[in-house]
């Protein structure tokens, strides 16, 4: 059985940058952070558009992608309920680069860029949560970079599974990841029947058991250091 999902308050309360707020600084983001019902298949943000907001997923699975001059789209990372993006482009100041759509229904929380820019000037430890943010986000599309150019299928499906428990980047994922073939597929940079082959392949040996709503890790080094 599902268990309930958290209301906007319960996940800004339960976020790593959350919990290290002084009082009176949550009051303020409580009192400015809205949520925002995305269906599967819509987008969350729009590449170009300006950045009004720092994004963060209360329930469901969003992917960040792009589209080649040719038409093909890219999909860069993954980010599911806990996770927030977006940082760094407005740390930039800049226009969004890329395309966020949901590969399900999906709860978004947004704050406000002037709440985010608030935070920068005032709290040193939500400085020092942005500071490691960004430094995992960096080792993770340099591991990306290594798994697409160098790895097989069977392995960019395994890292891109082992990818997703990042404590910092993905805090509120189980060792049960309620992930589908298809969406384990985009994500991978796979097709869905390709991604099927590859998981079977993983589950026998023995890293992981494909139960009915999703994908339950059995053995994430293992996953990690999987080549095939």
């Amino acid at each position: 059985m599902k268990m309930p999902t958290p209301t906007l308050l319960e996940h800004l309360r339960a976020t790593i940058w959350g919990r290290v707020l002084t009082p009176a600084e949550m009051a303020r983001v409580e009192a400015v952070c809205f949520e925002q019902f995305v269906p599967k298949g819509g987008f969350v943000c729009r590449k170009g558009e300006p950045l009004e907001n720092w994004v963060g997923i209360i329930d469901g699975l969003v992917k960040i992608n792009n589209f080649s001059p040719s038409g093909k789209s890219v999909t860069f990372t993954g980010v599911t309920a806990g996770g927030w993006f977006g940082e760094g482009s407005l740390l930039k100041d800049a226009f969004r680069k890329y395309d966020v759509m949901a590969l399900r229904d999906t709860r978004v929380a947004r704050m406000p860029r002037a709440t985010f820019e608030w935070l920068l000037e005032v709290s040193l430890p939500f400085n020092r949560f942005l500071l490691m943010q960004l430094n995992e986000r960096l080792g993770q599309f340099i591991g990306q970079v290594e798994t697409d150019r160098m790895l097989d299928v069977d392995t960019r499906v395994a890292r891109c599974l082992a990818a997703m428990f990042n404590a910092h980047l993905y805090p509120g994922l189980d060792k049960l990841v309620q992930l589908s073939q298809e969406e384990i597929g985009y994500l991978s940079g796979a097709s869905r029947q390709r991604a099927n082959q590859a998981l079977q392949l993983l589950e026998k040996a023995g890293l992981l058991r494909l139960d009915y709503g999703g994908i339950r890790v059995l053995d994430l080094e293992g996953l990690r250091q999987y080549q095939a």
